[in-house]
């Protein structure tokens, strides 16, 4: 499809405004005709991925925008590095590898986009109101910036996105459009106690089980309860874009779109409409675990980043349960919770207890876990999906008292009261 540019646009792509903006649109507008997209629209701020190393190929492609003179045009935010730059010494890679992605980080920085390195960039600035157009990347940022903040954005990878950061556009197609953010399948809760639908548990749990069957249409949630908070549509939203490539959800009474069951499906039925009972979740939790309840390796915590709320949760859990020393326990969160932990004397707590606090990175995108073998324990079901591809770790889940208590333990504490009717 041929793509209408602007005037501004087509300036761009005559080189009028530089190198890099000139190559930016050229591979922008190609992949608006991919889309079928028939033109671009302005965008008010962009969430780039690109900023973590798999390979040269993106560091080449970084530092040919920046040789190019590029500078982004809207604010910018950086999903995480493949390196903690505040403590480097957690870098379990080579040293070719750790100073590529150090290299790359810098890249974008120079491109003028804000360090904050996390995936949770809706916790950690400024967030975008409802109704703005952005192009964000990273699964979670996407869906919880399109659920729960009510933005629109497409799922945007790896160099689409820092074109658009560059441009301040993006194709007008998908997600970006009223009409193509319609609920198509409704998830209805039937019998969930209202105990388990307070607990943090039961939000990755549920989001694993609609992106599994969801794949990439929008669910719509009903009953979940009014007070359901950020933390835990974060850990659902998440959780939908491993098991899924969900990019908006609507949850009815909850979430900004979804007020009621009609404006959620913009007055339309819903393509199908699937149960959730206690048995879908229980065989869910079981999915999520690769190997029978034992010994425990490592705890880690954080994906998405950790927000100060979920430090608050867990610093009496580990007052009442430290680690066993040899135990790696790591949390992953973003540099401004870092400095609030800091500013509340909790790192030096946190540190004391043999808690490792990592910033910029998490543990399934760079080698940060010294082990190399065993049982990697997570409260995160985005953590839970990919740890044993990424890591090679075996993986079991659990609540975060359950990851607090088994890391005292060194083998796995249950709750048995959580799943039960």
């Amino acid at each position: 499809m041929t793509v209408k540019l602007s005037a501004r646009d087509q300036a761009i792509v005559e080189g009028e405004l530089g190198k890099a903006a000139q190559m930016a649109m050229r591979i922008l507008t190609t992949m608006a005709g991919v889309y079928g997209a028939p033109q671009l629209l302005d965008i008010e701020s962009a969430h780039i991925d690109g900023c973590l190393y798999h390979g040269l190929s993106g560091l080449e492609f970084a530092l040919r925008l920046v040789d190019g003179g590029a500078q982004v045009v809207v604010p910018a935010t950086l999903n995480v590095g493949a390196v903690d730059l505040l403590h480097p010494e957690h870098f379990q890679g080579t040293a070719e590898h750790g100073q590529r992605a150090r290299r790359l980080m810098q890249a974008y920085e120079q491109m003028g986009c804000r360090s904050i390195f996390t995936c949770a960039p809706y916790q950690a600035t400024q967030r975008p109101p409802f109704g703005a157009q952005i192009a964000w990347a990273e699964s979670n940022a996407i869906v919880f910036a399109n659920s729960v903040l009510g933005a629109r954005t497409n799922r945007y990878g790896d160099f689409i996105d820092i074109c658009a950061a560059i441009t301040g556009r993006a194709p007008a197609v998908g997600l970006h459009l009223t009409e193509n953010r319609r609920g198509q399948i409704l998830f209805r809760l039937v019998d969930i106690p209202q105990r388990l639908l307070h607990q943090d548990v039961f939000f990755p749990v549920l989001g694993y089980l609609i992106g599994a069957q969801a794949g990439s249409k929008i669910p719509v949630i009903e009953g979940l309860l009014p007070d359901t908070s950020e933390d835990q549509l974060k850990a659902l939203g998440a959780a939908t874009a491993s098991s899924g490539a969900v990019a908006l959800f609507h949850a009815i009474g909850v979430t900004p779109e979804a007020a009621t069951f009609d404006e959620a499906f913009h007055n339309q039925p819903p393509e199908q409409v699937i149960p959730v009972t206690l048995a879908n979740l229980r065989a869910t939790l079981d999915h999520l675990g690769t190997v029978p309840d034992g010994q425990v390796d490592v705890v880690a915590l954080g994906s998405p980043h950790f927000s100060l709320d979920e430090f608050d949760l867990l610093m009496p859990l580990l007052e009442s349960y430290p680690p066993r020393p040899e135990v790696e326990f790591i949390v992953c969160t973003h540099r401004l919770v870092l400095a609030a932990l800091q500013k509340r004397g909790w790192l030096t707590q946190l540190r004391a207890a043999g808690v490792q606090v990592v910033v910029d990175t998490c543990v399934v995108v760079t080698p940060i876990v010294r082990a190399r073998q065993g049982a990697l324990m997570t409260n995160s079901g985005k953590f839970a999906h990919y740890t044993p591809g990424n890591i090679g770790l075996q993986v079991i889940f659990g609540s975060m008292e359950e990851c607090v208590r088994s890391g005292s333990l060194g083998h796995v504490w249950r709750d048995r009261g959580l799943w039960q009717a």
